[in-house]
């Protein structure tokens, strides 16, 4: 089966918003025989589930959360069987098979530690390679409790996943954690209770890379996965995080939002604009997906920041901006030279252009450049408000690299104090 899509290549919680490349995949999966007479590692099950992009074979890999939970459930059968085991089997949600060696292993009577090492496969995760410990102690009482430890962050903000003082152990994780140990616990007829603690000595360092001081999540990395498994530039996990963010900084009172693409429009919003950025976050390339986002959370309203080489394409209903899913700036700005009353000479000079840059100064050199930018700005609010169906107001900013900002939508000023106001 072959699928044609564009994935986003991040690197989430964990991840930035980086490199974007259109990906016509192949999804293979021949089972879980490796063959094991040429095999000359340890094998995971991943071995045969891979993607192809540009001719070349991507790897599988397994989560934050696969990682917590197959330590957990190593550590705990080494409790209570008294044996050292250095292999686990570990059935994700996902429905894959794993087999994960079990590293750096200290086993006592009343304690064991042991640790699973994160395999991203070739996806470009900052956690990729770091150990994932768990130590778990037996407790007065029944009943399995879950907390992380150093390495793991803590939430300060609502609106995630876990309340706030929570271990940023996500849903899917815990309930992995948990199942194993309660098979585990069933399996040697133990009805106490059971302490785990998740930790990442390297957790710490690594956040700093992530979103997880901007999310409000402190001291360490999330530990994270719905599937357990990592699929290779996933377009979906980027997805997700956006929302994630969105849905944080409604929940902390952000009823209206800044939303830009990436770093060029963070950075003109705080050199160039008199505005409130606590309430400010990046769409990358997914302005339809963060429109519909706003409107199931109920922000009530966004101003858009960009540079006009991604809203060029808005301004003709375009609402994925990479270049692969759809490139058609030349012939935009053609086009909305046109209304503002370009000749074909300067039209033709537009269409030859590499950049929207090369385009403005063609337009700024004829005196329409402020007639053009008018007419891709009401063309932008025509489709951005058209997305929404008017349940939330949305306003646009437009700016070049070179010569600052462009046009903006009449209703900025009023968006700007808004934004403002919700800080107050």
């Amino acid at each position: 089966m072959v699928y044609f899509f564009e994935e986003v290549a991040l690197t989430v919680h964990h991840y930035g918003h980086s490199a974007n490349k259109e990906v016509a995949l192949t999804a293979h999966h021949y089972g879980h025989s490796a063959n094991k007479e040429v095999a000359m590692e340890h094998q995971t099950g991943l071995e045969n589930y891979y993607l192809i992009k540009n001719n070349k074979k991507l790897r599988y890999g397994y989560t934050t959360g696969s990682c917590a939970a197959a330590a957990a459930k190593a550590a705990v059968t080494m409790l209570l069987s008294g044996k050292r085991i250095e292999e686990t089997a570990l059935i994700t949600p996902k429905g894959i098979l794993l087999h994960l060696l079990i590293e750096d292993i200290r086993q006592e009577k009343e304690e064991v530690v042991c640790a699973v090492r994160k395999d991203g496969g070739d996806d470009p995760d900052v956690t990729d390679g770091v150990l994932v410990y768990a130590k778990v102690q037996k407790c007065i009482g029944d009943g399995i409790r879950i907390d992380g430890g150093c390495g793991v962050g803590r939430v300060t903000k609502p609106g995630l996943q876990q309340p706030v003082g929570n271990a940023a152990i996500n849903k899917v994780p815990r309930q992995m954690i948990l199942s194993e140990i309660e098979e585990i616990c069933n399996e040697y007829g133990y009805e106490g209770g059971i302490a785990v603690e998740i930790f990442v000595p390297e957790g710490e360092e690594i956040a700093r890379k992530t979103f997880n001081p901007r999310l409000g999540i402190v001291g360490g990395i999330s530990v994270l996965g719905t599937s357990g498994i990592v699929v290779p530039m996933s377009e979906r996990a980027l997805i997700d995080s956006i929302r994630v963010e969105m849905k944080m900084l409604v929940e902390n009172g952000g009823d209206y939002l800044i939303v830009t693409p990436g770093n060029y429009g963070e950075l003109f919003s705080k050199e160039q604009l008199d505005v409130d950025l606590t309430y400010s976050m990046k769409c990358s390339n997914y302005v339809g997906e963060t429109l519909e986002m706003a409107a199931e959370l109920d922000v009530k309203g966004i101003l858009f920041v960009s540079h006009i080489g991604k809203f060029i394409k808005v301004s003709g209903g375009i609402m994925n901006t990479h270049s692969h899913h759809a490139d058609s700036r030349a012939e935009l700005m053609a086009s909305q030279a046109i209304r503002a009353g370009a000749d074909l000479n300067i039209v033709r000079q537009i269409l030859e252009t590499v950049t929207t840059e090369d385009a403005v100064n063609i337009l700024m050199e004829n005196n329409l450049l402020e007639a053009t930018m008018k007419e891709i700005i009401d063309r932008v609010q025509f489709y951005l408000t058209h997305r929404v169906q008017g349940n939330c107001e949305v306003g646009t900013i437009l700016f070049s690299s070179v010569h600052g900002k462009l046009g903006q939508s009449e209703n900025v000023s009023e968006l700007i104090c808004k934004i403002n106001q919700g800080r107050k």
